[in-house]
């Protein structure tokens, strides 16, 4: 499969994961940080249940 065809979350997780090698920031940073937006958007993701 091409990453073309590839689901959107798959894409995302491409770019994201060159963007932090590009920059060559620490994984334990990358780890921090990553844990800190999915706190965000399980946030964010509530409150959207609840709205519906």
């Amino acid at each position: 499969m091409s990453l073309e065809q590839a689901p959107d979350e798959v894409k995302l997780a491409v770019d994201l994961i060159m963007l932090l090698e590009n920059h060559q920031i620490p994984a334990q940073t990358v780890l921090a940080a990553l844990e800190m937006v999915r706190q965000d958007y399980l946030r964010k993701a509530r409150e959207e249940r609840e709205q519906a």
